[in-house]
């Protein structure tokens, strides 16, 4: 139906004749002389319907926004003064000689040059939102991503295996979705947060290297990194140690930046502890273009007297820490309060803070805050020095737990970055290492993987797990870029007594090791080689690299913040007959 994509309709053509379709982006009637510029996924290209043309030039009347055109026309040059120099086309337009309307169009809900509009509306009436040019862009940004990603892998050896999407739960990190079963009633198939198993079991199958573009569901709490479902680069590879997948993984991802916005990333990409990430940053994602650290002021703190400060010293599970923020102290007291209800969302009780006005005055009116009288003059010199403060800045504190401190001046550190215009226009890739093997959770008196449980620990037998599992590293590595993690992975375990000793710590017994993953043990007693991968968020990575605000703005037809489809009315209730077939009765609140 048409020769060429209105975007490809350049000065190379003049002269020409060629055949365009695409929908009315504008029409414009210029004494007597209609105007349209029509536009496809490659772009726009102005068409002019002249008067004299009579047969045409009525039809072209009555087309308004949105309209589905085709159109065969002569291509020539503007007249001068009317050439576009934004636009690949803005040097010609073509001289309509056929026109026919393949379709019309209500009025739109929303123009699509109107940038205010309600993302609700925005995803009910998604497939007019996807046809916007910025829109257009992520997603072929994205399919340009995966298609470069792909050939990485493919020149490397991986091979792009598939793996079940129906398949029984295992523990993640979050819940399940369900799926019932027809056939076998009472009993549930589980849509697969990752291939996670399955990848393990393919090495232990003898492929070596394996890749996946797979779609993962998660039912969680959404944020705008997080998606109920959500796509996945997943890798794994066997016979490579982590320093080798790393390494690997850096060269993928740099050839895709350099390739898709070419951009060049310096290798290697630098590596940081999980204990490290944490006392600087108060997280295991710090974004690097801030520059913004934390101040560790524990011990400082165990002597004085104010016990705000004091308590959380003396608790082994506490911790009081200090922020700079440059030039703060020109902050008002109402965005100092905003600031505290902000941490406040995070679980901190107040947030305390000292005005620099003059460090060379500390003895008098150089610094201002109700929290000075209940510091001894030495203590006072001593947070100065090691915030390192000059005069105008401003330092806030926390004192708390050391998850609520790291968490709340965390998350601060994040907010005043953009607040106060101190991010670095820079991409600040990252390796986080050394995590914890297991974390200690108090409401239930148990153990849990940080990670997942088929990450091989950092030490060498089954008895050092069991003997301290609370200090045990674990092999595991994140790649966080600009402050979003972006890929995890881990070495995995390969021997049958390390996943059985690591079931022990988790408080899995025998009997419910078997019934969830009899099959994996099974797998590792039958010559499992050591193995290890990565999978990436490749929503998310698309996400950044197209600087949008949320993962779905790339992801064609996203889910809500309560996992509905604005589109489609989904969820959906079945039909009493789907419930009968898969021997299911929905029970009400009352019930």
């Amino acid at each position: 139906m048409r020769t060429h994509y209105c975007g490809q309709v350049t000065e190379t053509l003049i002269g020409e004749k060629v055949t365009v379709c695409g929908w009315v982006n504008r029409r414009r009637d210029h004494g007597g002389i209609i105007f349209v510029d029509l536009r496809d996924r490659e772009g726009i290209v102005q068409i002019v319907f002249d008067p004299d043309l009579s047969n045409i030039f009525e039809t072209a009347e009555r087309i308004r926004n949105e309209y589905v055109l085709h159109v065969e026309g002569l291509v020539r040059v503007r007249p001068e003064g009317t050439v576009n120099p934004d636009l690949p086309t803005g040097q010609v337009e073509i001289l309509a000689q056929s026109l026919v309307v393949l379709n019309e169009a209500v009025t739109p809900p929303f123009q699509l040059d109107d940038e205010d509009v309600h993302e609700e509306t925005r995803l009910r009436y998604r497939y007019i939102d996807l046809r916007r040019p910025y829109m257009q862009q992520r997603i072929r940004t994205k399919a340009a991503a995966t298609r470069v990603l792909r050939s990485f892998l493919d020149a490397h050896d991986f091979l792009d295996i598939e793996t079940p999407i129906l398949t029984r739960a295992t523990p993640e990190g979050a819940r399940d979705y369900l799926v019932p079963s027809r056939t076998q009633a009472g009993s549930f198939f589980a849509l697969p947060q990752s291939p996670q198993l399955f990848k393990q079991l393919l090495m232990a199958s003898g492929f070596d290297r394996y890749y996946q573009v797979v779609r993962c569901f998660r039912d969680e709490d959404l944020r705008a990194d997080r998606q109920p479902e959500f796509t996945q680069l997943d890798i794994e590879t066997s016979f490579m140690n982590e320093v080798e997948i790393m390494s690997l993984m850096e060269d993928m991802v740099c050839d895709l930046f350099k390739r898709i916005l070419d951009v060049t990333l310096e290798k290697p990409f630098p590596r940081m502890s999980y204990a490290d990430a944490m006392h600087r940053y108060g997280s295991d994602k710090p974004d690097l273009r801030i520059p913004l650290e934390l101040v560790d002021l524990t011990e400082l703190m165990k002597q004085v007297e104010f016990k705000v400060f004091s308590g959380p010293a003396n608790d082994a599970a506490g911790r009081v820490a200090m922020l700079r923020v440059p030039g703060g102290a020109m902050l008002t007291r109402k965005e100092i309060d905003e600031y505290t209800d902000f941490v406040g969302q995070y679980g901190a009780k107040g947030l305390a803070y000292i005005k620099c006005t003059d460090v060379s005055d500390i003895q008098s009116s150089g610094l201002q805050s109700p929290i000075l009288k209940f510091f001894p003059e030495d203590i006072t010199r001593e947070i100065v020095r090691r915030s390192g403060a000059a005069s105008g800045d401003l330092l806030f504190f926390g004192a708390d737990k050391k998850p609520i401190v790291n968490a709340a001046l965390g998350a601060l550190r994040v907010k005043l970055g953009h607040d106060l215009a101190l991010v670095e226009q820079a991409w600040r890739p990252l390796w986080v290492v050394e995590f914890p093997m297991f974390e200690w959770d108090a409401d239930t008196k148990r153990w849990s993987a940080l990670h997942h449980p088929f990450t091989a620990p950092a030490c060498k037998t089954p008895s050092e797990l069991s003997d301290d599992p609370g200090t045990i590293l674990s092999r595991a590595y994140d790649m966080v870029l600009n402050g979003t993690e972006v890929g995890g992975g881990s070495v995995r375990v390969h021997k049958q007594d390390m996943q059985a000793a690591i079931f022990k710590v988790l408080q899995i017994d025998t009997q419910q090791a078997q019934e969830k993953f009899g099959f994996l043990l099974q797998a590792l007693g039958h010559g499992t080689p050591p193995h290890g991968g990565i999978a990436f968020g490749l929503d998310r990575l698309v996400m950044l690299m197209t600087a949008s605000q949320s993962i779905r703005d790339v992801i064609p037809f996203p889910k809500t913040q309560n996992a509905t489809c604005m589109l489609t009315d989904a969820p959906s209730p079945p039909d009493a007959q789907q419930l009968k077939e898969l021997h299911i009765r929905v029970r009400t609140v009352s019930d």
